[in-house]
């Protein structure tokens, strides 16, 4: 037993000198500061911060000091944070000192305060923007009202520090009532709109709604609709209760809305019969319902959101109609007509209607590069997806430069402590105004330390038409290609799809408690545990990578088998549910390319596309041959009528 204990001490003592001798530090301290910064334990944070030492994340055990003196009710240490912010100059630590001290200086109504600093801040938030303007307002800088009023509808759903200077922007007649009633509309279609209560209160005196009416058309639309008082239309404060009643309603039952929008519609005026048009076609399109384009006439020429603009293209190629998805884009504000997305559709509607040289000319806009539209634009055009080169090389200077960077040497270290989402910050912060050479370096000095979401994302930074070798990796090829092999799974597609889940990183965690490489459901994994008679399932064996691959790919071929085999469906079911994939079919056949940009979910649409962009890619590099994407979309079956 003495012999075992010794040995144990002996061991630790040499692991220790070892480090010592190579250059490495003890990450102990920073740990058990990183721990007391969180429990707020003010006088441990403190001592540690007396320890000094020549860790690479010393300013980390500073800046935690420094962020815990802020949150007390005492002055701030303007003589320390300074000069932290002049050591520490041009550091990401030293722009998010400077933040948390704008949020500070802000609390105490020291303007004068935020207006020094602020300028300064190379990465703010909306929050900090928001105070920026309000230190200038505060300090008798009216400019900064109209820059406000530039932005009025991209601060609908805004951070409350930004309610100040909103505010003085209505007050001071840099916006009108018709801009403070679009902001309301659009709050209220939110999904938070109580949100919109605040903004009443900016109305003109004797405009606003009763709030009480307000809350009950946002609760009880169906009901507020029934009860309306015959003279509702008399004022424009009635009108839009009503509207607000509508948005609710069609969020729950679009029909049950439409119903009561057509009693209803002779006593609103155009402008505002339009609106609640285009909101009933939203939800329509979002419902895969056969009215939304009818609806979207009927909204006629009023204003229509990005999502409302984009669904109306969305209703029209659901429908087949290429007569009226040319019509949609053609409709779009000019930056978005130039998104790949509606390049490429509006290529098929021209060729649908025999314009092919048209048509070609906007394939020629984005094939070949490697996303889902322009693969299936080269394919438009007969070139299938062939294997990509090998990235460009870099020199030994560019590596070296990449190994020294300061900030480089902090987001590796912070990885090694498993603080990924500092680490994640630092590393961005790195590759900030860099030279392409630079960047690509990163992604290799990345990839040698195996961290290979930096890998992929740095190296698509640098090029993303390019450094297929290290945008798609595949790492744990031993663990994953046996579990492949044994569920019968086409190891490209699996690959895509794990490239899309986490990058490779195998604690990963997503907010609603996915985890490991195949991000996983704990639910999920103990229900296909069950399936493949795996005993003794327990979700923390979903951090294993062995275990995570084998119930991911295991749950991949069961869904794949109930989604008609067909991998788009089961690329959605994986994300969405199985059964919403079912849903999300036709009673037609239609295309996978259809199919895919019609899935309602946002987060879905974009998985799906680029699990089949990724899948490939991935075969093209694996198999060594040009690959079609079309193929691999198909045809998606019907949905069977009892469905």
């Amino acid at each position: 037993m003495k012999k075992g204990l010794w040995g144990g001490v002996l061991a630790v003592l040499l692991l220790a000198l070892s480090g010592c001798a190579t250059g490495q530090v003890d990450d102990s301290r920073i740990i058990a500061a990183r721990e007391a910064v969180r429990s707020g334990d003010r006088n441990t944070l403190e001592r540690l911060a007396d320890q000094r030492s020549g860790h690479v994340l010393e300013p980390y055990v500073r800046y935690w000091l420094l962020f815990n003196k802020l949150a007390r009710s005492e002055p701030p240490p303007a003589s320390e944070l300074s000069e932290f912010l002049v050591e520490q100059a041009g550091s990401m630590l030293a722009d998010r000192l400077r933040g948390d001290w704008v949020r500070r200086l802000a609390k105490d109504g020291d303007w004068r305060g935020v207006v020094q600093l602020y300028p300064d801040i190379l990465a703010p938030d909306q929050e900090l923007r928001c105070l920026g303007w309000t230190g200038r307002m505060m300090t008798g800088d009216r400019s900064a009202l109209a820059e406000v009023a530039l932005q009025w509808l991209d601060l609908v759903e805004s951070h409350s520090a930004c309610e100040p200077v909103l505010l003085a922007t209505v007050t001071a007649g840099q916006v009108g009532p018709e801009d403070v009633w679009w902001r309301i509309r659009r709050q209220v279609e939110g999904r938070n709109p109580a949100n919109a209560k605040l903004t009443l209160a900016w109305l003109p005196t004797g405009t606003a709604p009763n709030p009480a009416a307000f809350d009950q058309a946002i609760r009880s639309p169906a009901q507020y609709l029934d009860r309306l008082p015959p003279n509702f239309a008399v004022s424009r404060a009635g009108r839009e209760l009503a509207l607000a009643a509508l948005v609710r309603l069609s969020r729950e039952d679009v029909r049950a809305a439409e119903g009561r929008l057509v009693r209803i519609q002779d006593r609103l005026d155009a402008e505002e019969r339009g609106y609640a048009w285009a909101n009933l076609a939203l939800r329509a399109a979002l419902g895969q319902l056969p009215e939304a384009l009818a609806w979207y006439r009927a909204a006629g020429s009023t204003p229509l959101s990005a999502e409302q603009r984009a669904w109306r293209v969305r209703s029209a190629l659901r429908a087949g109609n290429w007569a009226a998805v040319e019509e949609a884009i053609a409709q779009l504000p000019v930056n978005e007509q130039t998104e790949p997305e509606w390049l490429y559709w509006r290529g098929r509607a021209l060729a649908a209607r025999g314009r092919e040289a048209e048509a070609d000319a906007l394939y020629a806009r984005i094939a070949g590069e490697p996303h889902f539209y322009g693969i299936l634009a080269a394919e438009e055009r007969g070139q299938l997806f062939a294997p990509p080169v090998r990235s460009g090389s870099i020199t030994q200077e560019q590596l070296r430069q990449a190994e020294d960077d300061p900030s480089l040497r902090r987001a590796l270290a912070l990885f090694r402590i498993d603080m990924r989402t500092e680490g994640t910050r630092e590393w961005n912060w790195a590759l900030r105004n860099q030279e392409d050479g630079f960047i690509l370096a990163a992604a290799r000095l990345a990839l040698k330390n195996d961290i290979y979401d930096r890998a992929i994302n740095t190296a698509e930074r640098a090029d993303p038409r390019s450094n297929f070798d290290l945008r798609f990796l595949t790492p744990y090829r031993q663990l994953i290609e046996p579990q492949v092999l044994n569920q019968g799974l086409d190891i490209s597609w699996v690959y895509g799809l794990m490239r899309q889940e986490s990058r490779f990183v195998v604690p990963a965690r997503s907010s609603s408690g996915a985890q490991g490489l195949m991000q996983v459901m704990p639910a999920t994994g103990k229900w296909v545990a069950g399936k493949i008679g795996m005993t003794g399932y327990s979700p923390t064996m979903l951090s294993e990578p062995n275990t995570n691959v084998r119930l991911g790919t295991s749950y991949m071929r069961l869904i794949l088998e109930d989604l008609d085999n067909h991998p788009v469906l089961a690329s959605a079911g994986y994300n969405a549910g199985p059964s919403r994939a079912k849903r999300w079919r036709d009673a037609q056949p239609m295309e996978g390319a259809v199919y895919t940009e019609t899935i309602p979910f946002d987060e879905t649409r974009d998985y799906v596309k680029k699990v089949m962009a990724n899948t490939v890619i991935y075969a093209a590099m694996l198999e060594g041959r040009p690959q079609s994407l079309k193929t691999r979309l198909g045809v998606i079956g019907p949905r069977p009528a009892a469905q």
